[in-house]
């Protein structure tokens, strides 16, 4: 089993998460945190979590605390799932060592996109995070989490680039049918073929691609 620990001071969001983790297959709930950060460093000695999804700042845990605790509890994956942060915050954030970052924003797909991604070790940036860095025209990238969700530049066809576009910019799938009068279940397929066509398994390649090829007005360095 795949034990899961939540520390999240709001009670809506707390139980949320519970319920959400609560119906996959394969996965335990330890019992969760909402208080501060001893509590959230004396449950994870305790229970020795697989993951950890935690909003640190509703614990009262600074950016430097949080990347202590990534390296003290280096067996745990981190998924922060925190309200909305200054570019500035949000790039400290992702050199915390943490796994993944999702905003709350996100909905009950990417959340569960970014549990399974962070379950294998692999690094999950939403893409509201992204594109909202990607549109900083002050600030030019280079974070080895940001690199490190690479895909190689493909060709596809027009349809396919709309949809990457309107993911890349952090449209639902409903959303980005109303936009290209496309049918949800048509986005779907799209969606299915275009991670099959970059070879890549989240949200997070396909925001990286739209990055790398252009498909965003951005400032991202990707290969300096």
């Amino acid at each position: 089993m795949i034990k899961v620990l939540i520390a999240d001071k709001n009670f809506l969001t707390r139980v949320g998460l519970e319920l959400l983790v609560g119906e996959l297959k394969g996965f335990d709930l330890v019992p969760s945190v909402c208080g501060d950060k001893e509590d959230l460093i004396s449950q994870l000695t305790i229970s020795k979590p697989n993951l950890l999804i935690a909003d640190f700042v509703s614990l009262g845990i600074t950016i430097d605390e949080l990347k202590s605790l990534t390296k003290k509890f280096n067996r745990t994956r981190f998924l922060v799932i925190s309200e909305g942060h200054s570019k500035k915050e949000m790039l400290a954030i992702l050199d915390t060592g943490i796994t993944s970052f999702l905003l709350k924003m996100c909905d009950r797909s990417e959340i569960l996109e970014a549990i399974n991604s962070s379950i294998k070790g692999e690094k999950f940036i939403c893409g509201k995070i992204v594109s909202s860095l990607s549109a900083s025209p002050e600030i030019v990238v280079n974070n080895s989490f940001i690199k490190s969700l690479n895909c190689d530049g493909i060709a596809v066809t027009e349809r396919e680039t709309d949809v990457i576009r309107g993911i890349a910019e952090g449209l639902s799938n409903k959303m980005i049918a109303d936009k290209f009068q496309l049918s949800t279940h048509t986005v779907n397929t799209h969606r299915k073929n275009i991670m099959a066509k970059l070879g890549v398994n989240n949200t997070a390649g396909i925001v990286m691609f739209a990055v790398k090829n252009q498909l965003l007005e951005t400032n991202f360095d990707l290969n300096s």
